[in-house]
């Protein structure tokens, strides 16, 4: 008889509670998601931005914010956006960080592309080792039925 290795091991109520409470911090990650919000403010306190899932949210020019020049302010303007967009990405991303742990975070992926797709190409050699494995093994069961 052919030996299971740690597969024939495995506690499966310790699966299922751990499965349990991976979708119970999912749905924690889901609520967390709708709240979470980005702010930023320039260092002169005339453009202040909140972001969110939707885009942005306020933008509250200071009265005194209107006697800068138009290419100014709409540098403030940008400027304060991109940062309550960053502060909003850093706090989805400690969020994640919570639920999945720092090293399996998918934000990470984010900031590094090139090792998303080192996983990738990962994963696809495991699949494809595996996939000659099986297909070797039903070859030889195959000659051994004289199929």
């Amino acid at each position: 008889m052919q030996e299971f290795g740690d597969f024939a091991n495995i506690d499966i109520d310790k699966l299922l509670k751990t499965a349990d409470g991976q979708f119970a911090r999912m749905e924690e990650l889901q609520k967390t998601m709708s709240t979470v919000v980005g702010r930023a403010q320039d260092e002169d306190g005339l453009v202040t931005a909140e972001y969110a899932a939707e885009g942005l949210r306020e933008l509250d020019l200071h009265p005194k914010a209107m006697r800068l020049g138009s290419s100014e302010l709409a540098e403030k303007v940008k400027q304060v956006v991109r940062d309550a967009s960053e502060d909003l990405q850093q706090k989805i991303s400690e969020a994640m960080g919570e639920v999945f742990g720092e090293e399996d975070n998918p934000m990470r992926f984010i900031k590094d592309p090139d090792a998303a797709l080192e996983q990738v190409r990962s994963a696809e050699a495991a699949y494809n080792r595996t996939f000659e494995d099986v297909m070797g093994e039903l070859d030889r069961i195959r000659r051994r039925l004289d199929l």
